[in-house]
């Protein structure tokens, strides 16, 4: 399957891989916003579900090979999750980097955004009745507050951390507090919000800049700085942090990347945030 490719700069290759789909509550992914409203930017369902992916994104560069998030793995849902979460794929991850010549030994890096379950599933595997790690030979960072709700997640919380996702991964992990920048120019910045412990991704190479807002910005229909998801735990925390980075960004005519659009890959807006001026998009025919 041909896969999605951006090459960037002369050293910097993005690549999507195959994580999985579901399809969320189009209610709870726009929050307080009137279905009218939201529907005009992304089209639900007959179950008023919106389709979601979850690609994780292959960063190349200075000979790393760099994964952001790790799709939804495998049989990680009963059968009532699958329902409930809209799943109708699970991760083709290893066969996305099996097309680039490479496999999950190959992964020096992880870059978690944040645990919950539609973006850290991919992170273990079954091995019979063991859990053992998906990227074997990669660190994997995680903000500091994130990984340690992930752990001991809260009443609330506790639906989305799950164990399987950070047993048998420990001696991975590192955590950081406000930002760590893995290499040159590729830079995790916490922002809370969504969760706790949510963080961003910069990347600033060359003359580009992108941003990866992950789920506080998770499809480009979350543009609004007001439209905010009902899974947030902090949605004032979001509001600000959209009002910081994404405003700013759009004027600078800044690139976006998503993990969950099921339309775009990357997009870059024209000073206004109204028109879409370049972008790259998910390619169906291949699927």
């Amino acid at each position: 399957m041909a896969l999605e490719r951006w090459n960037v700069t002369n050293d910097l290759t993005l690549t999507w891989l195959n994580g999985g789909i579901t399809h969320m509550d189009g209610g709870a992914m726009f929050g307080v916003v009137p279905k009218p409203l939201w529907s005009r930017k992304y089209e639900g369902n007959a179950h008023n579900q919106i389709e979601l992916r979850t690609d994780p994104i292959l960063i190349q560069v200075d000979g790393k090979n760099i994964l952001v998030e790790s799709g939804i793995g495998n049989q990680k849902f009963s059968d009532k999750a699958k329902r409930n979460f809209g799943i109708t794929e699970e991760s083709k991850v290893n066969e996305s980097l099996n097309d680039l010549g490479l496999s999950c030994q190959d992964i020096d890096h992880v870059l978690m955004t944040h645990m919950h379950f539609d973006h850290a599933c991919g992170l273990t595997v079954w091995n019979g009745d063991e859990l053992t790690p998906a990227f074997p030979n990669a660190t994997i960072w995680v903000q500091e507050t994130e990984w340690m709700e992930l752990k001991n997640p809260n009443i609330r919380s506790k639906n989305t951390y799950f164990k399987e996702n950070w047993q048998g991964i420990q001696d991975q992990v590192k955590t950081f507090q406000k930002e760590i920048e893995v290499v040159n120019g590729i830079k995790l910045i916490h922002t809370g919000g969504h969760s706790a412990g949510h963080c961003i991704l910069h990347i600033t190479r060359g003359k580009q800049d992108i941003w990866h807002l992950a789920d506080i910005m998770p499809t480009h229909a979350h543009q609004n700085v007001l439209w905010v998801l009902a899974y947030d735990d902090f949605p004032m925390d979001s509001i600000a942090k959209k009002q910081e980075f994404v405003l700013s960004a759009i004027e600078k005519e800044s690139w976006f990347m998503f993990y969950h659009d099921k339309n775009y890959r990357a997009l870059k807006w024209d000073k206004t945030g109204k028109h879409i001026i370049e972008c790259i998009t998910r390619n169906r025919d291949n699927e």
